[in-house]
């Protein structure tokens, strides 16, 4: 085999040596050509024409540049507030005239409280308007660490975290624990605050219809056998279910018991929104854990705004400490956000003695809820 090789490169270079001299050099030139062509750029840049500064002058005379947003009109009714003057408590006086509040969250009436507006006094003498820092950068002060304190009690929690800014609560509790590949399952009903929530997590979003259980089950049941597909993705992938105990969107109450349910039978994490419920649902104002008698801690993350029932600014947290203090270090509005201003904390701590000392307030809050509803219905 190799002495055959070895004959057929000799008459290669026999027929080599014995070809005519215009045959090789036309071959010679021919490769050329090719090498050429496949170095060669293929087109050839056209020549600048430089302008003289006259056409330069000219040209940015006649630019005119696009509208950053459409024309909207000074009359649109966005650009034309109603300004309330006063306190908006149940009387509320808007652009000089006074008419009843069906228009507010102070569910409770402590908006315009004397213990609550007395706190916030004292608080403000004591330490000023602001923080001017972060939690984690000087902005910690003693009534931040009472109100999560009394918080974490109040929910019967082992842990509570506040936020200066209700929005930002949940929009920053789901992308602190839930990260791009993580699958979400979520209520179509979902209010803003959680669909911004989601967007930053970059997590693999899964609506269900509206309170259906059952299509709830049916994209756990799918999934589940995705998993069984491929284990080992499975098993690095953490699932969550993300629901409002109270839609503001719809104004229902989630069925909090079969999703406990679920929550187990598919091995999944439940968050639960709480910023319309807490303070109105259950017998003490603990919100739709109470208001259905579910163990608390089968939720994993309870989140609820303080600008609501409790009539403050802010947000809070709730559930074990392992899963709070992992947001001292990931939720972005806790760590980028200039800290609760002492005195809201301060009111929000009286909102909650008030809550704690008088429960019948919750009795009463039901109460014209049902009057209202019926005298709604006709």
């Amino acid at each position: 085999m190799a002495s055959g090789q070895q004959w057929v490169l000799v008459e290669m270079v026999q027929a080599f040596y014995e070809a005519p001299a215009y045959h090789l050099i036309l071959e010679g030139i021919l490769i050329l050509w090719i090498i050429r062509l496949l170095f060669s750029k293929t087109y050839k840049l056209h020549e600048t024409y430089k302008l003289t500064e006259k056409e330069k002058e000219d040209l940015i005379e006649e630019w005119q540049p696009e509208p950053l947003v459409p024309p909207v009109s000074k009359d649109h009714p966005s650009l034309n507030y109603d300004v309330v003057t006063g306190p908006p408590s149940h009387k509320i006086i808007i652009n000089g005239k006074e008419c009843t509040n069906f228009a507010s969250f102070n569910f409770l009436g402590l908006l315009d409280n004397e213990r609550v507006k007395q706190k916030a006094l004292a608080s403000l003498k004591k330490y000023g308007v602001g923080t001017c820092g972060p939690r984690g950068f000087y902005g910690t002060f003693d009534v931040h660490l009472e109100l999560e304190s009394r918080l974490a009690r109040f929910m019967k929690t082992e842990e509570a975290i506040i936020y200066s800014y209700g929005f930002a609560t949940i929009a920053s509790a789901i992308p602190a624990y839930s990260k791009r590949g993580d699958i979400i399952f979520v209520d179509e009903a979902a209010c803003f605050s959680i669909q911004k929530g989601l967007q930053a997590s970059r997590s693999f979003i899964k609506y269900f219809k509206h309170n259906d259980m059952e299509d709830l089950e049916r994209l756990l049941k799918e999934q589940e056998l995705e998993d069984q597909r491929n284990p080992r993705k499975a098993r690095v992938t953490r699932k969550f279910i993300v629901v409002e105990g109270l839609y503001i969107n719809t104004a229902d109450i989630c069925p909090l018991p079969e999703l406990v349910e679920l929550k187990y039978k598919y091995k999944v994490r439940i968050f639960l929104e709480e910023s319309l419920s807490f303070g109105v649902l259950g017998e003490h104002g603990r919100g739709v854990t109470e208001h259905y008698g579910v163990n608390i801690d089968d939720i994993d993350l309870i989140s609820a705004n303080m600008e609501n029932a409790v009539a403050s600014i802010g947000g809070f947290c709730c559930g074990r400490s392992f899963v709070i203090d992992h947001q001292r270090l990931s939720g972005q509005g806790y760590c980028f956000s200039a800290s609760l201003p002492p005195m809201l904390a301060a009111a929000a701590i009286e909102a909650l003695n008030i809550m704690e000392e008088d429960p019948d307030i919750f009795a009463v809050l039901r109460k014209k809820c049902k009057h209202v509803f019926k005298a709604l219905q006709g």
